[in-house]
């Protein structure tokens, strides 16, 4: 029971470690939790996407993977557009404020739609996702022998909690966020994080 215990612990740790680092999935899902629009939808499709690429990692798919490069190269290639994208929509919101308010931002229905196919978007077409869970995760849990579903249990569970924490506790940054300038700020942080990473895919593609 302490080895499992140690174990879950340790691939807790190791997964919030690389899952805390800024980048374009966790901008989205902070804007989205500061506005309060499809949060336990993109909550969910976040930890429920990187559960199940974990679990691909601890099974070693990792390894198949490796097997046709040209994969990842499609998806760097994709993903870095979609980001450069919608780096330069967040970019345009910045110099042209409108529905950048809390509870003016389009109809409920279209809002949800459009942040579930971007949360999706986001996670299955960004490689960091894919070498931080299923390569690097799945390496490290391969050294825990008969522990490494325990480890790779620990690691799908911190990315539960980040993803909640973040989600729902950025309610709490909305009241300082009233002031359409705040939005800007905000939009200006998101541009720039999806743009750097959206030119660096490409680049490395």
């Amino acid at each position: 029971m302490t080895n499992a215990l140690t174990t879950a612990a340790a691939g807790f740790g190791t997964g919030l470690s690389l899952i805390v680092a800024i980048g374009a999935q966790n901008a989205f899902v902070l804007r989205q939790g500061i506005r309060r629009d499809a949060v336990l939808a993109v909550v969910g499709i976040c930890a429920l996407s990187d559960a199940l690429l974990i679990t691909l990692g601890v099974a070693g798919v990792g390894a198949v993977v490796v097997a046709w490069p040209g994969v990842l190269t499609v998806v760097a290639w994709v993903g870095g557009l979609f980001l450069l994208g919608y780096g330069a929509l967040a970019a345009r919101r910045v110099f042209k404020p409108g529905g950048g308010a809390l509870l003016t931002y389009g109809d409920a229905a279209g809002s949800r739609r459009r942040a579930v196919l971007t949360c999706l978007a986001m996670t299955w077409l960004n490689p960091h996702v894919y070498l931080d869970t299923v390569f690097l995760l799945g390496t490290v849990a391969a050294d825990r022998g008969p522990l490494r579903w325990t480890f790779g249990f620990g690691a799908a569970f911190a990315s539960l909690v980040w993803f909640a924490v973040l989600g729902f506790g950025a309610r709490l940054l909305s009241r300082h966020l009233a002031k359409p300038v705040a939005w800007r700020v905000l939009d200006g942080l998101v541009a720039a994080t999806m743009i750097a990473l959206g030119a660096s895919l490409v680049a490395g593609a």
